[in-house]
Protein backbone atom coordinates (compact mmCIF):
# COMPACT_ATOMS: atom_id res chain seq x y z
CA UNK A 1 0.00 0.00 0.00
CA UNK A 2 1.41 3.77 -0.80
CA UNK A 3 0.71 6.09 1.23
CA UNK A 4 1.02 9.58 -0.34
CA UNK A 5 2.79 12.35 2.06
CA UNK A 6 2.22 15.22 1.56
CA UNK A 7 5.91 17.92 1.52
CA UNK A 8 5.68 21.22 2.93
CA UNK A 9 5.70 23.11 -0.23
CA UNK A 10 2.71 21.03 -1.38
CA UNK A 11 1.04 22.14 1.57
CA UNK A 12 1.85 25.97 1.37
CA UNK A 13 0.86 25.81 -2.14
CA UNK A 14 -2.41 24.78 -1.11
CA UNK A 15 -3.08 26.87 0.96
CA UNK A 16 -2.56 29.89 -0.55
CA UNK A 17 -4.57 28.53 -3.19
CA UNK A 18 -7.04 28.49 -0.62
CA UNK A 19 -6.54 31.85 0.90
CA UNK A 20 -8.55 33.02 -2.74
CA UNK A 21 -11.28 31.15 -1.63
CA UNK A 22 -12.04 33.09 1.54
CA UNK A 23 -13.22 36.72 1.11
CA UNK A 24 -10.57 39.77 1.87
CA UNK A 25 -12.35 41.06 4.84
CA UNK A 26 -11.46 37.76 6.79
CA UNK A 27 -7.75 37.91 6.13
CA UNK A 28 -7.49 39.16 9.73
CA UNK A 29 -7.81 37.06 12.70
CA UNK A 30 -9.61 39.52 14.38
CA UNK A 31 -12.07 39.77 12.32
CA UNK A 32 -12.87 36.37 11.71
CA UNK A 33 -13.27 35.36 15.51
CA UNK A 34 -15.57 38.23 15.58
CA UNK A 35 -17.52 36.93 12.68
CA UNK A 36 -17.40 33.32 14.23
CA UNK A 37 -19.09 34.70 17.38
CA UNK A 38 -21.45 36.40 15.95
CA UNK A 39 -22.50 33.66 14.15
CA UNK A 40 -22.31 31.45 17.01
CA UNK A 41 -24.67 34.01 19.13
CA UNK A 42 -27.36 34.00 16.34
CA UNK A 43 -27.60 30.14 16.26
CA UNK A 44 -28.08 30.12 20.33
CA UNK A 45 -30.41 32.87 20.20
CA UNK A 46 -32.36 30.61 17.12
CA UNK A 47 -32.70 27.45 19.06
CA UNK A 48 -33.11 29.83 22.24
CA UNK A 49 -36.57 30.86 20.72
CA UNK A 50 -37.35 27.99 19.01
CA UNK A 51 -37.21 25.90 22.29
CA UNK A 52 -40.33 24.38 23.13
CA UNK A 53 -39.24 23.48 27.10
CA UNK A 54 -39.24 27.35 27.49
CA UNK A 55 -35.36 27.49 28.68
CA UNK A 56 -33.38 30.79 29.26
CA UNK A 57 -30.13 31.34 27.06
CA UNK A 58 -28.15 28.45 27.14
CA UNK A 59 -31.23 26.35 29.20
CA UNK A 60 -29.16 27.26 32.79
CA UNK A 61 -33.05 28.91 34.15
CA UNK A 62 -35.66 26.92 33.84
CA UNK A 63 -39.48 29.02 33.02
CA UNK A 64 -42.48 27.08 32.91
CA UNK A 65 -44.67 28.63 30.11
CA UNK A 66 -48.22 29.60 31.03
CA UNK A 67 -50.57 27.03 29.95
CA UNK A 68 -53.62 27.89 28.41
CA UNK A 69 -56.55 27.33 30.02
CA UNK A 70 -59.35 29.18 28.79
CA UNK A 71 -60.25 29.98 25.05
CA UNK A 72 -58.59 33.61 25.38
CA UNK A 73 -55.83 34.47 27.49
CA UNK A 74 -54.31 37.86 28.43
CA UNK A 75 -51.24 39.21 30.24
CA UNK A 76 -51.58 41.55 32.67
CA UNK A 77 -48.93 43.94 30.99
CA UNK A 78 -51.10 43.92 28.08
CA UNK A 79 -53.26 46.71 30.60
CA UNK A 80 -50.20 48.61 31.37
CA UNK A 81 -49.22 46.84 34.53
CA UNK A 82 -46.07 46.87 36.21
CA UNK A 83 -44.25 44.43 38.64
CA UNK A 84 -41.34 46.78 40.47
CA UNK A 85 -43.34 46.42 43.48
CA UNK A 86 -43.73 49.99 43.75
CA UNK A 87 -46.40 50.67 41.35
CA UNK A 88 -49.95 50.63 42.17
CA UNK A 89 -51.68 48.44 39.80
CA UNK A 90 -55.30 48.44 40.62
CA UNK A 91 -56.85 49.87 37.30
CA UNK A 92 -55.01 46.91 35.43
CA UNK A 93 -56.19 44.55 36.88
CA UNK A 94 -59.75 46.08 37.00
CA UNK A 95 -59.66 46.87 32.89
CA UNK A 96 -58.34 42.95 32.62
CA UNK A 97 -61.45 41.79 34.55
CA UNK A 98 -63.31 43.86 32.78
CA UNK A 99 -62.38 42.93 29.31
CA UNK A 100 -62.83 39.10 30.84
CA UNK A 101 -66.03 39.53 31.84
CA UNK A 102 -66.94 39.61 28.02
CA UNK A 103 -66.11 36.41 26.95
CA UNK A 104 -68.20 34.47 29.35
CA UNK A 105 -70.36 32.91 26.63
CA UNK A 106 -67.51 32.04 24.64
CA UNK A 107 -65.92 29.88 27.66
CA UNK A 108 -64.52 32.65 29.52
CA UNK A 109 -60.35 34.32 30.12
CA UNK A 110 -57.61 33.94 31.87
CA UNK A 111 -55.06 36.41 32.47
CA UNK A 112 -51.46 35.76 33.14
CA UNK A 113 -49.58 37.87 35.53
CA UNK A 114 -46.07 37.19 35.02
CA UNK A 115 -42.90 37.38 37.26
CA UNK A 116 -42.66 40.13 39.27
CA UNK A 117 -44.04 42.19 42.36
CA UNK A 118 -47.62 43.68 41.23
CA UNK A 119 -48.71 45.76 43.74
CA UNK A 120 -52.69 46.61 43.68
CA UNK A 121 -55.86 47.60 46.00
CA UNK A 122 -58.30 45.34 46.64
CA UNK A 123 -59.90 44.12 42.93
CA UNK A 124 -63.05 41.42 41.79
CA UNK A 125 -62.71 38.67 40.24
CA UNK A 126 -65.70 37.52 37.53
CA UNK A 127 -67.38 34.46 36.36
CA UNK A 128 -65.63 32.30 33.28
CA UNK A 129 -62.19 33.16 34.87
CA UNK A 130 -58.86 31.57 35.47
CA UNK A 131 -55.94 33.94 37.78
CA UNK A 132 -52.71 32.37 36.62
CA UNK A 133 -49.58 33.34 38.89
CA UNK A 134 -46.46 32.59 37.47
CA UNK A 135 -43.63 31.46 39.12
CA UNK A 136 -42.10 34.25 41.24
CA UNK A 137 -45.13 36.24 40.46
CA UNK A 138 -46.29 38.49 43.50
CA UNK A 139 -49.51 39.86 43.96
CA UNK A 140 -48.87 42.60 46.62
CA UNK A 141 -52.02 43.98 49.37
CA UNK A 142 -51.71 47.92 49.50
CA UNK A 143 -50.92 48.53 52.99
CA UNK A 144 -52.94 51.67 52.97
CA UNK A 145 -56.44 50.98 54.57
CA UNK A 146 -57.75 53.90 52.33
CA UNK A 147 -57.47 52.25 49.64
CA UNK A 148 -59.53 49.61 50.62
CA UNK A 149 -62.99 49.69 49.98
CA UNK A 150 -65.68 49.19 52.70
CA UNK A 151 -68.97 46.97 52.74
CA UNK A 152 -71.91 45.48 54.31
CA UNK A 153 -70.59 43.06 57.32
CA UNK A 154 -71.90 39.64 56.46
CA UNK A 155 -75.60 38.83 57.11
CA UNK A 156 -74.64 35.55 59.00
CA UNK A 157 -72.58 38.07 60.73
CA UNK A 158 -74.69 41.19 61.73
CA UNK A 159 -72.10 42.87 63.75
CA UNK A 160 -69.26 43.34 61.93
CA UNK A 161 -67.15 40.76 63.15
CA UNK A 162 -64.64 42.75 65.05
CA UNK A 163 -66.46 46.34 64.86
CA UNK A 164 -70.07 47.19 64.32
CA UNK A 165 -70.98 48.45 60.64
CA UNK A 166 -69.35 48.05 57.71
CA UNK A 167 -66.50 45.80 57.09
CA UNK A 168 -63.26 45.83 54.76
CA UNK A 169 -63.47 43.87 51.62
CA UNK A 170 -60.73 41.12 50.75
CA UNK A 171 -57.93 41.92 48.70
CA UNK A 172 -59.19 39.59 45.97
CA UNK A 173 -62.96 39.23 46.18
CA UNK A 174 -65.60 37.54 43.91
CA UNK A 175 -69.68 37.80 44.45
CA UNK A 176 -71.80 35.62 42.51
CA UNK A 177 -69.61 34.15 40.50
CA UNK A 178 -69.69 30.64 38.30
CA UNK A 179 -66.63 28.92 37.44
CA UNK A 180 -63.32 30.41 38.48
CA UNK A 181 -60.28 29.26 39.15
CA UNK A 182 -57.13 30.78 41.33
CA UNK A 183 -53.65 28.83 39.89
CA UNK A 184 -50.45 28.86 38.93
CA UNK A 185 -46.75 27.87 38.91
CA UNK A 186 -46.94 28.74 42.40
CA UNK A 187 -47.08 32.13 42.65
CA UNK A 188 -47.74 34.37 45.67
CA UNK A 189 -50.89 36.79 46.90
CA UNK A 190 -49.33 38.50 50.06
CA UNK A 191 -51.65 40.97 51.77
CA UNK A 192 -48.72 42.39 53.42
CA UNK A 193 -50.82 42.34 56.95
CA UNK A 194 -48.16 43.35 59.01
CA UNK A 195 -49.17 46.90 58.84
CA UNK A 196 -53.20 45.77 59.67
CA UNK A 197 -52.14 43.49 62.45
CA UNK A 198 -49.97 46.33 64.67
CA UNK A 199 -53.08 48.80 63.97
CA UNK A 200 -55.81 45.48 65.18
CA UNK A 201 -53.60 45.46 68.24
CA UNK A 202 -53.06 49.40 68.68
CA UNK A 203 -56.83 49.29 68.29
CA UNK A 204 -55.96 51.90 65.49
CA UNK A 205 -58.86 50.24 63.23
CA UNK A 206 -62.85 51.39 63.02
CA UNK A 207 -63.91 48.44 60.74
CA UNK A 208 -63.59 44.85 60.64
CA UNK A 209 -60.14 43.62 58.85
CA UNK A 210 -61.14 42.27 55.39
CA UNK A 211 -59.50 38.65 53.76
CA UNK A 212 -57.13 38.29 51.53
CA UNK A 213 -59.45 36.13 49.14
CA UNK A 214 -63.28 35.94 49.58
CA UNK A 215 -65.50 34.48 47.54
CA UNK A 216 -69.52 35.15 48.16
CA UNK A 217 -72.49 33.42 46.91
CA UNK A 218 -70.67 31.46 44.12
CA UNK A 219 -70.32 28.16 42.59
CA UNK A 220 -67.51 26.02 40.94
CA UNK A 221 -64.51 27.66 42.51
CA UNK A 222 -61.06 25.87 42.27
CA UNK A 223 -57.92 27.35 44.27
CA UNK A 224 -54.98 25.70 43.35
CA UNK A 225 -50.77 25.44 43.18
CA UNK A 226 -50.41 28.68 44.64
CA UNK A 227 -49.52 30.33 47.88
CA UNK A 228 -51.00 32.89 50.39
CA UNK A 229 -49.45 34.55 53.02
CA UNK A 230 -49.72 37.54 55.41
CA UNK A 231 -53.17 37.93 55.56
CA UNK A 232 -54.48 41.55 57.22
CA UNK A 233 -57.44 39.02 58.72
CA UNK A 234 -58.96 35.03 57.38
CA UNK A 235 -56.47 34.38 54.22
CA UNK A 236 -59.24 32.59 51.99
CA UNK A 237 -63.01 32.63 52.91
CA UNK A 238 -65.05 31.03 51.29
CA UNK A 239 -68.73 32.30 51.90
CA UNK A 240 -72.38 30.72 51.09
CA UNK A 241 -70.51 28.99 48.10
CA UNK A 242 -70.73 25.47 46.67
CA UNK A 243 -68.57 23.35 45.03
CA UNK A 244 -65.14 24.79 46.32
CA UNK A 245 -61.81 22.81 45.47
CA UNK A 246 -58.71 24.27 47.48
CA UNK A 247 -56.12 21.35 46.24
CA UNK A 248 -51.99 21.87 46.89
CA UNK A 249 -51.95 25.56 48.37
CA UNK A 250 -49.70 26.91 50.73
CA UNK A 251 -51.01 29.21 53.56
CA UNK A 252 -48.37 31.28 55.71
CA UNK A 253 -48.34 33.74 58.43
CA UNK A 254 -46.22 34.27 61.68
CA UNK A 255 -47.33 31.83 64.06
CA UNK A 256 -47.45 34.43 66.57
CA UNK A 257 -48.84 38.39 66.50
CA UNK A 258 -50.47 37.75 63.03
CA UNK A 259 -54.24 37.84 64.74
CA UNK A 260 -57.04 36.29 63.53
CA UNK A 261 -55.26 35.13 60.30
CA UNK A 262 -56.94 31.64 60.00
CA UNK A 263 -55.47 29.58 57.07
CA UNK A 264 -59.19 28.69 55.46
CA UNK A 265 -62.68 29.37 56.43
CA UNK A 266 -65.29 27.41 54.78
CA UNK A 267 -68.58 29.72 55.75
CA UNK A 268 -72.11 28.10 55.11
CA UNK A 269 -70.49 26.17 52.34
CA UNK A 270 -71.69 23.24 50.52
CA UNK A 271 -69.79 20.38 48.68
CA UNK A 272 -66.17 21.44 49.79
CA UNK A 273 -63.12 20.06 49.28
CA UNK A 274 -59.65 21.19 50.68
CA UNK A 275 -56.26 18.80 50.10
CA UNK A 276 -52.86 18.57 49.80
CA UNK A 277 -52.15 22.01 51.93
CA UNK A 278 -49.70 23.10 53.73
CA UNK A 279 -50.98 25.77 56.89
CA UNK A 280 -49.19 27.28 59.18
CA UNK A 281 -51.08 30.88 60.41
CA UNK A 282 -51.07 32.84 63.83
CA UNK A 283 -54.75 31.11 64.08
CA UNK A 284 -56.88 28.13 63.15
CA UNK A 285 -55.37 26.58 60.04
CA UNK A 286 -58.68 25.60 59.26
CA UNK A 287 -61.96 26.94 60.90
CA UNK A 288 -65.12 25.65 59.66
CA UNK A 289 -68.25 28.73 60.05
CA UNK A 290 -71.89 29.11 59.63
CA UNK A 291 -72.55 32.46 60.85
CA UNK A 292 -73.18 34.07 64.62
CA UNK A 293 -75.59 34.03 67.26
CA UNK A 294 -79.32 35.56 66.37
CA UNK A 295 -77.46 36.38 62.87
CA UNK A 296 -76.13 33.25 61.86
CA UNK A 297 -79.61 31.55 63.16
CA UNK A 298 -81.73 34.01 61.48
CA UNK A 299 -79.60 33.51 57.61
CA UNK A 300 -80.02 29.65 58.61
CA UNK A 301 -76.75 28.23 55.59
CA UNK A 302 -75.27 25.28 57.21
CA UNK A 303 -72.01 23.76 56.04
CA UNK A 304 -72.05 21.04 54.87
CA UNK A 305 -70.65 17.76 53.06
CA UNK A 306 -66.45 19.42 53.44
CA UNK A 307 -63.82 17.15 52.92
CA UNK A 308 -60.60 17.86 54.23
CA UNK A 309 -57.23 15.11 54.09
CA UNK A 310 -53.85 14.98 53.55
CA UNK A 311 -52.71 18.18 54.91
CA UNK A 312 -49.93 19.36 57.28
CA UNK A 313 -51.26 22.40 59.50
CA UNK A 314 -49.69 24.14 62.48
CA UNK A 315 -51.28 26.32 64.72
CA UNK A 316 -49.19 28.03 68.17
CA UNK A 317 -52.42 30.10 69.23
CA UNK A 318 -55.53 28.27 68.31
CA UNK A 319 -56.16 25.08 66.28
CA UNK A 320 -54.81 22.98 63.83
CA UNK A 321 -59.09 21.98 62.70
CA UNK A 322 -61.56 24.33 63.95
CA UNK A 323 -65.56 23.91 63.94
CA UNK A 324 -67.03 26.82 64.96
CA UNK A 325 -67.02 29.06 67.10
CA UNK A 326 -69.33 30.41 64.58
CA UNK A 327 -72.19 27.64 63.47
CA UNK A 328 -75.22 29.15 64.21
CA UNK A 329 -76.61 27.83 60.85
CA UNK A 330 -75.12 24.41 61.78
CA UNK A 331 -72.24 22.33 60.39
CA UNK A 332 -72.61 18.92 59.62
CA UNK A 333 -71.33 15.89 57.91
CA UNK A 334 -67.63 16.50 57.73
CA UNK A 335 -64.51 14.23 57.47
CA UNK A 336 -61.13 14.98 58.19
CA UNK A 337 -59.15 12.31 57.39
CA UNK A 338 -54.71 11.98 57.14
CA UNK A 339 -53.88 15.12 58.59
CA UNK A 340 -50.52 16.17 60.78
CA UNK A 341 -51.04 18.44 62.89
CA UNK A 342 -47.42 19.36 64.96
CA UNK A 343 -46.09 22.19 67.05
CA UNK A 344 -49.31 23.64 67.81
CA UNK A 345 -51.69 24.70 70.90
CA UNK A 346 -54.49 22.46 70.21
CA UNK A 347 -54.90 19.69 67.46
CA UNK A 348 -58.23 19.75 66.52
CA UNK A 349 -61.55 21.34 67.98
CA UNK A 350 -64.89 21.74 67.91
CA UNK A 351 -66.14 25.56 69.67
CA UNK A 352 -69.98 26.65 70.50
CA UNK A 353 -72.26 27.92 73.44
CA UNK A 354 -75.35 28.74 74.76
CA UNK A 355 -76.71 31.68 72.12
CA UNK A 356 -75.35 29.95 68.62
CA UNK A 357 -78.11 27.29 68.08
CA UNK A 358 -77.56 25.15 65.08
CA UNK A 359 -75.49 22.05 65.15
CA UNK A 360 -72.66 20.25 64.83
CA UNK A 361 -73.07 16.81 63.57
CA UNK A 362 -71.85 14.08 62.07
CA UNK A 363 -68.28 14.60 62.29
CA UNK A 364 -65.64 12.29 61.30
CA UNK A 365 -61.40 12.03 62.28
CA UNK A 366 -59.67 9.99 60.72
CA UNK A 367 -55.86 9.05 60.56
CA UNK A 368 -54.89 12.02 62.00
CA UNK A 369 -51.16 12.45 64.19
CA UNK A 370 -50.25 14.77 66.85
CA UNK A 371 -46.68 16.08 67.04
CA UNK A 372 -45.61 17.85 69.66
CA UNK A 373 -49.40 19.57 71.09
CA UNK A 374 -50.48 20.63 73.90
CA UNK A 375 -54.54 19.50 73.45
CA UNK A 376 -55.11 17.02 71.24
CA UNK A 377 -58.84 16.72 70.73
CA UNK A 378 -61.03 19.68 72.41
CA UNK A 379 -64.89 20.06 72.26
CA UNK A 380 -65.88 23.45 74.13
CA UNK A 381 -69.06 24.58 75.26
CA UNK A 382 -68.10 27.79 77.00
CA UNK A 383 -66.68 29.85 74.01
CA UNK A 384 -69.10 32.78 75.04
CA UNK A 385 -68.31 35.37 72.49
CA UNK A 386 -71.27 37.59 71.19
CA UNK A 387 -71.80 40.09 68.79
CA UNK A 388 -73.90 41.91 70.54
CA UNK A 389 -76.86 41.60 73.67
CA UNK A 390 -79.50 40.60 71.17
CA UNK A 391 -78.77 36.82 70.80
CA UNK A 392 -80.98 34.30 72.78
CA UNK A 393 -79.29 32.62 75.91
CA UNK A 394 -81.46 29.72 75.14
CA UNK A 395 -80.73 28.87 71.82
CA UNK A 396 -78.70 26.03 72.29
CA UNK A 397 -76.67 24.36 70.09
CA UNK A 398 -76.71 20.20 69.50
CA UNK A 399 -73.08 18.09 69.23
CA UNK A 400 -73.75 14.74 68.36
CA UNK A 401 -72.52 11.78 66.48
CA UNK A 402 -68.84 12.57 66.26
CA UNK A 403 -66.20 9.97 66.04
CA UNK A 404 -62.11 10.02 65.91
CA UNK A 405 -60.31 6.51 64.92
CA UNK A 406 -56.80 5.86 64.20
CA UNK A 407 -55.61 8.71 65.60
CA UNK A 408 -52.01 8.36 66.80
CA UNK A 409 -49.03 11.11 67.97
CA UNK A 410 -46.45 12.03 70.38
CA UNK A 411 -45.41 14.87 73.01
CA UNK A 412 -49.21 15.69 73.32
CA UNK A 413 -50.21 17.11 77.06
CA UNK A 414 -53.53 16.22 77.34
CA UNK A 415 -54.95 13.51 74.56
CA UNK A 416 -58.96 14.94 75.09
CA UNK A 417 -60.75 17.26 76.59
CA UNK A 418 -64.55 17.31 75.91
CA UNK A 419 -66.34 20.22 78.03
CA UNK A 420 -70.02 19.51 77.50
CA UNK A 421 -71.94 21.23 79.69
CA UNK A 422 -75.58 20.44 81.81
CA UNK A 423 -77.53 22.41 79.26
CA UNK A 424 -74.85 21.38 76.43
CA UNK A 425 -73.61 17.55 76.34
CA UNK A 426 -72.11 16.18 73.91
CA UNK A 427 -73.71 13.03 72.77
CA UNK A 428 -72.69 9.87 70.63
CA UNK A 429 -68.79 10.55 70.60
CA UNK A 430 -66.86 7.49 69.66
CA UNK A 431 -62.99 7.09 69.79
CA UNK A 432 -61.21 3.76 68.08
CA UNK A 433 -57.91 3.07 67.39
CA UNK A 434 -56.38 5.80 69.79
CA UNK A 435 -52.98 6.04 71.32
CA UNK A 436 -51.05 9.62 71.90
CA UNK A 437 -47.75 9.64 73.68
CA UNK A 438 -48.33 12.41 76.56
CA UNK A 439 -45.78 14.40 78.18
CA UNK A 440 -47.47 14.98 81.20
CA UNK A 441 -47.85 12.34 83.95
CA UNK A 442 -51.12 12.79 85.85
CA UNK A 443 -53.95 11.10 85.95
CA UNK A 444 -57.02 13.59 84.36
CA UNK A 445 -55.14 13.56 81.20
CA UNK A 446 -58.35 11.94 79.44
CA UNK A 447 -60.81 14.45 80.27
CA UNK A 448 -64.61 14.93 80.31
CA UNK A 449 -67.56 16.57 81.07
CA UNK A 450 -71.12 15.83 80.51
CA UNK A 451 -70.25 13.67 77.58
CA UNK A 452 -72.33 10.28 75.99
CA UNK A 453 -70.39 7.88 73.73
CA UNK A 454 -68.44 4.91 74.11
CA UNK A 455 -64.48 3.46 73.45
CA UNK A 456 -64.01 0.76 71.06
CA UNK A 457 -60.96 -2.05 71.86
CA UNK A 458 -58.01 -0.78 73.59
CA UNK A 459 -57.11 3.30 73.85
CA UNK A 460 -54.13 4.76 75.09
CA UNK A 461 -54.41 6.75 77.66
CA UNK A 462 -56.95 5.35 79.91
CA UNK A 463 -60.43 7.08 78.94
CA UNK A 464 -62.48 9.04 81.37
CA UNK A 465 -65.09 7.51 83.64
CA UNK A 466 -68.20 8.75 81.26
CA UNK A 467 -67.94 6.26 78.75
CA UNK A 468 -69.09 3.21 78.00
CA UNK A 469 -66.35 0.48 76.96
CA UNK A 470 -66.82 -2.37 74.27
CA UNK A 471 -63.95 -4.37 72.99
CA UNK A 472 -62.96 -4.87 69.78
CA UNK A 473 -65.86 -7.08 67.98
CA UNK A 474 -68.18 -4.02 69.18
CA UNK A 475 -69.84 -5.98 72.20
CA UNK A 476 -69.98 -3.62 75.56
CA UNK A 477 -67.55 -4.69 78.29
CA UNK A 478 -68.41 -2.25 80.63
CA UNK A 479 -71.18 0.72 80.87
CA UNK A 480 -70.36 4.13 81.88
CA UNK A 481 -71.52 4.80 85.71
CA UNK A 482 -72.37 8.60 84.99
CA UNK A 483 -72.08 10.42 81.88
CA UNK A 484 -72.11 14.02 84.01
CA UNK A 485 -68.79 13.19 85.99
CA UNK A 486 -66.62 16.34 85.40
CA UNK A 487 -62.81 15.58 85.62
CA UNK A 488 -62.07 18.86 83.53
CA UNK A 489 -58.21 20.52 84.44
CA UNK A 490 -57.46 23.76 82.99
CA UNK A 491 -54.19 23.23 84.79
CA UNK A 492 -52.61 20.88 82.38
Amino acid sequence: MMVETLSLGRFHHQRLDFKRWIPAFLTSHKTLFTCLWIVAFVSVFVWQRNLSDGFFLFGRVPVRPMPKLRPIAFNLTDFGAVGDGITVNTEAFERAVSTISKFGKKGGGQLNVPPGRWLTAPFNLTSHMTLFLAEDAVILGIQDEKHWPLMPPLPSYGYGREHIGPRYGSLIHGQNLKDVVITGHNGTINGQGQTWWKKYRQKLLNHTRGPLVQIMWSSDIVITNITLRDSPFWTLHPYDCKNVTVKNVTILAPVFEAPNTDGIDPDSCEDMLIEDCYISVGDDAIAIKSGWDQYGIAYGRPSTNIVIRNLVVRSMVSAGISIGSEMSGGVSNVTVENVLVWQSRRAVRIKTAPGRGGYVREITYRNLTFDNVRVGVVIKTDYNEHPDAGYDPQALPVLKDISFTTVHGQGVRVPVRIHGSEEIPVRNVTFRDFSVGTTYKKKRIFQCAFVHGRVIGTIFPAPCENLDRYNEQGELVKRSASQNVTDIDYDI
